[in-house]
């Protein structure tokens, strides 16, 4: 299962916040930033502390993607590289 937090990124543009606003706002961990970056998969405290923080629910910040595009994005991604 892959999550994308595109929708979180939207919202932070949006409010014209910084990756490190929502830290300080949310008080998540610089780490836990880093996985959101990344699309990696993280607590549900840290999403809680997130939606908290900016006053949505957590399918405003977050999407879980099927298998497939998942894989396919990692397949594209790795392509991309070469």
């Amino acid at each position: 299962m892959s999550v994308s937090y595109k929708k979180l990124w939207k919202i932070l543009i949006d409010r014209e916040l910084k990756k490190k606003d929502l830290i300080k706002l949310s008080g998540i961990s610089t780490a836990s930033m880093a996985k959101l970056g990344r699309n990696k998969n993280i607590t549900t405290e840290v999403l809680a502390k997130i939606c908290n923080a900016l006053k949505v629910d957590i399918g405003d910040i977050m999407e879980v993607l099927p298998e497939e595009s998942g894989d396919n994005y990692e397949k594209q991604k790795a392509s991309n590289k070469k």
